[in-house]
């Protein structure tokens, strides 16, 4: 085997072992919300007040749980929280609609405490006048979380810390 062939062959098997696939990325969407849309009134408290369903994809091989933040970045005194959800387990693609606002998600997960200060889902809610952005974010996490009794997003996130493998963001708006 000449030199230009050995080379040729041992750069190819350094490709090989080194260069993994791309994997896909991890994506959120729900079948009531359009990315950048307006949510409906049956999730916001002009109406019926209850979760969109929710569901994901390609999350990364190691995940063991995911978290739930729905946020407001609009709102006139900064973030305003509308849903903190987490330990929902790696095996679960989906939320279903009107999730309860109870401590304990069916099949598996729990709800803290929003801004309002409620456990669990209360949808957008702003004063007249301004269209608001929410911001669904969904993280895939290496562990499950410890956060303390009834966490709030920001007990949330701390926990989060360090476990984060993936993230994907559905924004819809609202305005009354």
């Amino acid at each position: 085997m000449s030199n230009l062939h050995r080379i040729s062959f041992a750069l190819g098997l350094i490709i090989f072992t080194y260069v993994r696939p791309v994997q896909a990325q991890l994506t959120l969407t729900s079948p009531s919300l359009a990315p950048g849309s307006a949510i409906g009134v049956n999730n916001a408290c002009t109406g019926g007040d209850k979760s969109p369903a929710l569901s994901w994809i390609n999350a990364p091989q190691p995940t063991k749980s995911f978290a739930l933040i729905v946020e407001d970045t609009d709102a006139p005194g900064g973030t305003f929280i509308h849903w903190v959800a987490y330990n929902i387990p790696a095996q679960t693609t989906s939320l279903p609609a009107g999730v309860p606002q109870t401590p304990e998600i069916a099949g598996g997960g729990k709800n803290g405490i929003n801004s309002f200060p409620h456990i669990g889902y209360n949808g957008p809610c702003p004063p007249p006048g301004k269209l608001h952005h929410y911001h669904f974010r969904l993280f895939a996490l290496d562990s499950m979380l410890t956060p303390g009794d009834k966490p709030d997003a920001d007990a949330l996130e701390s926990a989060m810390k360090g476990h984060v493998l993936a993230t994907a963001e559905l924004v819809g708006t609202f305005e009354r």
